[in-house]
């Protein structure tokens, strides 16, 4: 008793399977797309760098651009402090700073327009940078523009 197998299965075939490929190539182009997207969210944030000079004094407000100027810090232990003219107060957390600037705006002591008001964000050169990221992104959701300061030395 002989089976048939028909001539389609005796043939080689001579063509090339290219869906694996395809396949392939689009894990790597949803890859290249998540890799892009992120990026964009982490580091194109618009945050510019400010060099102080640590031997002038201070700006005052006065002396600044039109506008207001807030001075932030982060220390070592990742809390962050308010600084003004005449005192500096620990703040609990991100949600303290953002209610904090709600505060002042509703008080009427920062400018309407939040393009006038300029924060600076001292950062401690020990501090981790999950927190400094933290106050970073929170600053910009109230939509104010933060710029971190660093001193050359």
């Amino acid at each position: 008793m002989s089976t048939m197998i028909p001539d389609e299965e005796l043939t080689a075939r001579r063509g090339l399977n290219l869906a694996p490929m395809v396949d392939f190539l689009f894990l790597v182009l949803a890859v290249f797309a998540v890799l892009a997207v992120t990026r964009t969210a982490l580091y194109d944030s618009e945050v510019n760098l400010v060099k102080m000079d640590t031997q002038a004094p201070p700006p005052t407000i006065t002396e600044t651009q039109p506008g207001y100027t807030l001075l932030l810090s982060v220390n070592e232990q990742g809390q962050y402090k308010w600084v003004t003219e005449f005192n500096e107060f620990l703040l609990d957390g991100v949600t303290a700073v953002k209610a904090e600037l709600l505060r002042q705006e509703e008080l009427g002591l920062l400018p309407e327009d939040k393009e006038k008001t300029k924060v600076l964000l001292h950062i401690d050169k020990d501090a981790n940078w999950e927190s400094i990221a933290k106050i970073i992104f929170a600053i910009k959701e109230t939509g104010y523009q933060i710029s971190p300061v660093y001193s050359p030395q």
